[in-house]
């Protein structure tokens, strides 16, 4: 997957920002808060997997998009970047999942 569209949308998300709540749905989640953001991060997350368990493909890459949506609101909430994500992907590649959890264990 090209990180171009996850920057670009990223970047109208932050424009968003300063949007009025009641002509923006991300402003709106903005205004909102973290735990209304994060509750939206969780229904799309498990409407996912419902999806996936149903084998239903088209479904689950529709709400793949969406929870990854929702997702980049929660990072531009606590100030993170797309890249912050990135870097954290890079420094794991080539690292066993199963060593790479039990560093994060100490």
């Amino acid at each position: 997957m090209s990180d171009e569209i996850i920057n670009e949308l990223f970047k109208i998300i932050e424009s968003r920002k300063s949007s009025s709540a009641d002509e923006s749905y991300v402003a709106s989640l903005f205004e909102k808060g973290t735990a209304k953001i994060a509750q939206k991060v969780g229904e799309e997350a498990v409407e996912t997997c419902i999806e996936a368990v149903q084998g239903n493909t088209t479904k689950t890459a529709e709400e793949s998009a969406d929870l990854l949506f929702h997702l980049m609101i929660l990072w531009a909430n606590a100030g993170l970047e797309p890249q912050d994500i990135f870097d954290i992907l890079k420094s794991r590649n080539g690292i066993s999942g199963h060593d790479e959890k039990a560093s994060r264990l100490n």
